[in-house]
């Protein structure tokens, strides 16, 4: 790959931005990073299940399927590298009964084109639950190479390589103005103003409000989407040794409430999926009618509802009423008590690109306006993917920023 030059500003401070800091940086390129939150990974990056994926359920050859595969060698390459936790715990997709074995034999079919690890097809009840003693159905995918980690500590290593080879990440730094002046970029914050040789924007909930400052299409617009978890009791954790994930609905680009052992052996179930009220609303009580509004406004809005407000109704539901939430886990487990789930363990707020028409955008998807590279969609598995897709950017955009 060629030498990059010259200087580059990033918007964003979450892994993917960071990763893109620290593989121009290696590059010889000058970087800055503009993080709007006092601290990195405060938002996407910070907030999620901490899950390495390994590529189960990606159309083959798309970029999620190409970069999720990259990524997860490279994560674990970095871990090591750096002395952070890189867990394999495995994973189990699971078919509760037979009206879900042809979308289990989707999956199957998709984790072999795509080259997932060690994965085992399991339809003996007696060997699923040597995997996981507590489940319940009646097959299941293996994937035992599926990994977690802790992505706000890989995203802070990234950036003290970002720094020590003299790259500058200004935190509290909000992005106000951005002006295209002959082939450069100029970037104004309340308390900078700066011009750059090129821009890469991974702004993550905050990208289409960038690509307008720009001039880019306004489409696709992003649809914050909340996922709340709720942790298992500390006395309870044994009911799941690993990961157990129900067969994912083809019709949404959302994974159903599952559980996952985290790096640090705490358990947690979820997410779900609701509109969140506000870009990074974390929660019910966080709202914003600007946010709101424009997402109703939003052409695609009407034909989204249309198609898909049962499973509205049906996660809204989940989420203010907490029998419904814990019966979605019980299928899973029939051992689990409501009781069981302790407490909130907090949520996330998920950057879904949609279109025009209402559609969910599925796939990685970047756009370029002259010397500016956006990151339009990079939901799951962004993090999973953060240093492939550097490499990606950087091989596929950056160059034609250039000519």
């Amino acid at each position: 790959m060629a030498a990059a030059s010259g200087s580059t500003a990033i918007i964003g401070g979450g892994i993917v931005g960071v990763a893109l800091a620290r593989a121009l940086t290696a590059r010889g390129d000058r970087v800055t990073v503009f993080e709007k939150e006092a601290r990195l990974a405060e938002h996407q990056t910070g907030h999620n299940s901490g899950v390495v994926h390994a590529g189960l359920y990606y159309k083959p050859g798309s970029l999620k399927a190409t970069l999720c595969a990259a990524g997860r060698a490279s994560i674990r390459e970095f871990c090591e590298e750096k002395g952070l936790p890189f867990r394999a715990v495995g994973k189990l997709v699971v078919a509760v009964d037979e009206s879900e074995l042809e979308a289990l034999a989707e999956i199957e079919r998709r984790s072999i084109e795509n080259g997932v690890p060690d994965l085992a097809r399991i339809d003996d009840v007696e060997r699923l639950r040597e995997i996981e003693p507590h489940v319940a159905g009646v097959a299941a995918v293996h994937s035992p190479q599926t990994a977690v980690v802790d992505y706000a500590s890989i995203t802070e290593a990234l950036a003290q390589d970002v720094r020590s080879g003299g790259g500058e990440i200004r935190l509290g730094h909000e992005v106000t103005g951005i002006r295209l002046e002959a082939g450069r970029v100029r970037v104004t914050t309340p308390i900078s103003d700066d011009v750059f040789d090129r821009m890469i924007v991974c702004a993550g909930l905050q990208s289409d409000v960038v690509a307008r400052l720009v001039g880019a299409d306004p489409s696709p617009k992003i649809l914050p989407f909340r996922g709340e978890y709720w942790e298992l009791a500390p006395e309870r954790t044994d009911l799941v040794q690993g990961m157990i994930y129900p067969v994912p609905d083809p019709r949404f680009p959302f994974l159903g409430v599952h559980f996952t052992r985290g790096v640090y052996d705490n358990v947690h179930v979820g997410p779900n999926a609701v509109p969140a009220l506000a870009r990074e609303g974390y929660s019910w009580l966080q709202w914003s009618v600007k946010d709101t509004w424009e997402s109703l406004r939003w052409p695609g809005a009407w034909p989204l509802a249309q198609q898909h407000w049962r499973m509205g109704v049906d996660e809204i539901s989940g989420s203010l009423i907490k029998p419904l939430y814990f019966r979605k886990a019980q299928r899973f487990i029939p051992e689990l008590r409501s009781s069981d789930l302790a407490h909130k363990h907090g949520a996330g707020v998920r950057a879904q690109a949609w279109g025009r028409a209402g559609e969910l955008l599925d796939d990685f998807a970047v756009d370029q306006v002259g010397p500016v590279t956006l990151l339009r969609n990079a939901p799951s598995p962004a993090a999973t993917s953060s240093i492939a897709i550097a490499e990606y950017v950087i091989e596929h955009y950056l160059a034609k920023a250039a000519a």
